[in-house]
């Protein structure tokens, strides 16, 4: 198994379908059973080996910055990269590791909670020479499919994805082991200087570039509304039921 040392949180947004709520933290400090949302991320990159934990921020940054570090555990270094057009697409803040990060690195988003299983799969079946995606067969099991990014996989290859996709058998966990080559793809992709992330992955798929590592069993929730965290919170129960 290899050893990765860095990951890519990103965490640049206002989290505004949150905030319409009435929530005013951000999103990665937002609180899941008790504990900020962040907290369960980092302590699992800490499960798979992960020392340094470059943290995509834009919107409120110094706030969060200052608070992240007491949730970001000891063993893990952390290092804030200011993204200066955070309200443009997340193609972009994921450009701002470009030179920074050293590969391959995992990529996630900054609230999405996540089994830690599902980094070791991507160590164990992520191959070296293309970006590895964390997919989830489960379709019956996701709560919000219609907001999803869903995908359409030919054996372990990703083919193509979008969230209007009509045609798909997956969905995207953004949870990615990436090696610089994606930087290469998202500067492709870039149209008046702004991109999301799935445009530079739908490019590396038409190019053969993108596995799709089925999670299995495995859970994980994005947490974008007060019902996503609720259906978090509910799982996250169930699972400590389980383990008890």
């Amino acid at each position: 198994m290899r050893e990765i040392t860095d990951a890519v949180v990103l965490m640049a947004g206002t989290g505004s379908r949150l905030r319409a709520s009435g929530e005013l933290l951000p999103k990665p400090l937002v609180p899941i059973l008790g504990r900020p949302l962040i907290s369960y991320i980092a302590e699992s990159l800490e499960n798979a080996g992960v020392q340094t934990l470059h943290a995509i921020v834009g919107a409120n940054s110094d706030n969060l910055i200052e608070s992240l570090r007491s949730f970001v555990p000891a063993t893990i270094d952390l290092n804030p990269i200011w993204n200066p057009d955070w309200q443009k697409q997340n193609g972009v803040s994921v450009l701002c590791a470009a030179g920074k990060v050293a590969e391959p690195f995992f990529l996630t988003m900054g609230d999405h909670l996540f089994d830690p299983v599902i980094l070791h799969l991507l160590l164990e079946c992520g191959a070296s020479n293309c970006l590895a995606l964390a997919i989830d067969k489960k379709l019956e099991t996701i709560f919000d499919i219609d907001d999803a990014m869903k995908v359409q996989t030919s054996g372990d290859r990703v083919v193509t994805l979008g969230k209007n996709l009509e045609i798909y058998d997956a969905i995207d966990t953004g949870i990615f082991l990436c090696s610089e080559e994606l930087f290469d793809y998202l500067r492709r992709a870039r149209r008046d200087g702004d991109c999301s992330l799935a445009d530079g992955v739908s490019l590396m798929a038409s190019d053969a570039k993108v596995r799709a590592i089925d999670i299995g069993a495995a859970w994980w929730q994005d947490v974008d509304t007060p019902e996503m965290r609720a259906h978090a919170e509910e799982n996250l129960r169930g699972l400590a039921r389980l383990k008890s």
